[in-house]
């Protein structure tokens, strides 16, 4: 597993989903994921473009907030997939004020196939 903290060596998917969440730009972060895709966050599932286009609307109505990354690593490989494990301190009206989360990415041929989204363990 190989640990960074530079956004420049991510895959180039994940620093587009990043860039666009900086913008609140929803269409553009749809863009990121493939067809099928799930997203898992606070515990809710979402499945397809259309979920996720609404979980991000959601985010992005509900809350403000600014994020900066702390760190990623990458991890294994299986059926063609990356996985990415990239924290992101964010900051902002929600409940706590500041949270670090590990979004976990899974990369199939350059788009993100599955994100889950957790409270950063230490």
């Amino acid at each position: 597993m190989t640990t960074n903290a530079s956004p420049s060596t991510l895959p180039a998917v994940i620093s587009a989903y990043l860039a666009a969440s900086e913008r609140r730009d929803v269409d553009a972060i749809v863009a990121c994921f493939s067809d099928d895709a799930t997203v898992l966050d606070e515990g809710t599932q979402r499945r397809g473009l259309a979920e996720i286009r609404r979980w991000r609307e959601d985010v992005d109505t509900t809350f403000e907030y600014t994020s900066k990354l702390m760190r990623w690593s990458a991890g294994g490989v299986t059926d063609r997939a990356q996985r990415y494990d990239v924290t992101l301190h964010l900051q902002g009206n929600f409940p706590g004020g500041g949270v670090d989360l590990v979004n976990s990415f899974t990369v199939r041929d350059g788009h993100i196939a599955d994100l889950r989204i957790v409270p950063a363990t230490s």
